[in-house]
């Protein structure tokens, strides 16, 4: 079969859907006895993967527009990724950072130039990585011997759930039930730079700005230009470090390989995980100029991060990224997927689009809660999510043909018209 194009030339071929349906009866939460709890379930167990697409234990194919919350850029069972997890297991998989890791060295050297920064913590999640950015702030505090070191953040935030970054998240939801939180952070409206401005001249306390460039669970809300330069200039202004969490929006998410980059300036601190190892798990924190010199040896560690067989991964995520020029196709993906969503829909449905590449929030013109939506995408075989209540949330693997775009886009908003008839 020939290639279609603008595809990739390492993007699946589109595999055959089976047909099937759910009973309306099945349980929404699938749960192992040995298993904590924790997650509310849909009903389905997958198998395997490959491209664009997921597999059930029952044969059932699934387009996949979630990627594993932003993790998998390069789809499932990316050829590069894989050789590069099976030679890495086969030669070195751990030892400790007492020592010298050349994998770590590589990936390391590649992020630094790839961000401009000077230098990188490795850590295994993206809370870690974020704990470490905080652990950075309060030591930068410290030495300029303010008494409370304190982090301004942001309504909305969602930042990981350790403790430091629980209580740096703007979700009670998340942190009902863990108190006491802990002090040493004041938060603002998001996208509020007056809010921000006047925050910083009443608090002498404060020592840093953590703020998402765009706000994934928070209903993938984009930061302003005006705001986010604003902040930059902020931080400059009162000897302030700006940090940014770009979990979610690093590794090419966004258009840009960091989403500063749409910027001409840089933060002090920039924190990422999810798509830096396409499912191996693997953070990163990253810092410039003073930031970078505030950890010394004792001050943080960990025991796996940075091991050789992540980093090999990581490696290979940011060569194939890099290479095959996804930065620029994830723009075309985004503006593909968003236009062909406002031709299904109309201002009855959407209120507002939201996001950056391919971030992709949907507003529903609704006040209710939308999470029967997933179960209904999960039916016609499409994995999406729905955030901040009423905003579906689109995160689909960079390496979409145009056709399963334009898939994406149709069974989207086929399933949000079937939700909403079924509210009138």
């Amino acid at each position: 079969m020939a290639a279609r194009s603008n595809t990739p030339d390492f993007a699946y071929l589109r595999p055959k859907r089976c047909h099937f349906a759910f009973k309306a009866t099945e349980e929404l939460s699938v749960q192992h006895q040995a298993i904590m709890n924790t997650y509310g379930r849909l009903p389905v167990t997958f198998s395997h993967a490959k491209g664009a697409y997921v597999y059930d234990d029952k044969g059932n194919s699934y387009l996949d527009a979630l990627s594993g919350i932003a993790v998998c850029g390069l789809g499932h069972a990316h050829p590069a990724v894989t050789q590069a997890i099976c030679e890495q297991a086969d030669n070195l998989v751990h030892v400790s950072n007492l020592y010298g890791i050349n994998r770590q060295n590589e990936l390391a050297e590649k992020l630094t130039k790839i961000s401009g920064m000077d230098n990188v913590f490795f850590s295994n999640s993206g809370a870690e990585a974020n704990e470490a950015a905080i652990k950075i702030a309060r030591k930068y505090g410290n030495e300029k011997g303010v008494e409370l070191p304190t982090i301004l953040v942001a309504e909305n935030a969602f930042h990981g759930r350790t403790m430091a970054t629980l209580t740096a998240t703007g979700n009670k939801n998340a942190q009902a039930g863990f108190g006491p939180l802990l002090d040493g952070f004041e938060r603002v409206p998001y996208n509020d730079l007056e809010a921000a401005k006047k925050a910083i001249e009443k608090n002498p306390n404060i020592v840093a700005v953590l703020i998402e460039p765009v706000q994934g669970e928070g209903g993938v809300t984009a930061g302003l230009d005006d705001y986010l330069t604003g902040l930059r200039k902020l931080c400059d202004q009162n000897d302030l470090l700006y940090m940014l969490d770009e979990i979610q929006t690093g590794n090419g998410r966004t258009g840009q390989y960091f989403a500063y980059q749409h910027y001409n300036w840089k933060p002090d601190v920039v924190t990422t995980a999810k798509g830096l190892g396409n499912g191996v798990p693997i953070g990163a924190c990253l810092a410039k100029g003073k930031a970078a010199e505030v950890l010394q040896p004792g001050s943080h560690g960990s025991t796996y991060g940075g091991n050789p067989l992540a980093c090999s991964a990581g490696c290979a995520v940011i060569d194939t990224i890099t290479s095959a020029n996804l930065c620029e196709r994830v723009q075309a993906l985004g503006e593909r997927i968003r236009h062909q969503l406002q031709s299904h829909l109309d201002n009855q449905q959407v209120t507002e689009y939201r996001g950056k590449g391919l971030m992709i929030g949907i507003v529903l013109n609704t006040d209710e809660a939308c999470g029967a939506i997933m179960k209904m995408a999960l039916d016609e075989g499409l994995l999406l999510n729905v955030t901040a209540g009423n905003v579906v949330r689109l995160l689909p693997p960079f390496i979409l043909t145009d056709e399963q775009a334009d898939t994406v886009a149709e069974k989207t908003a086929n399933v949000i018209k079937a939700f909403l008839a079924e509210k009138q």
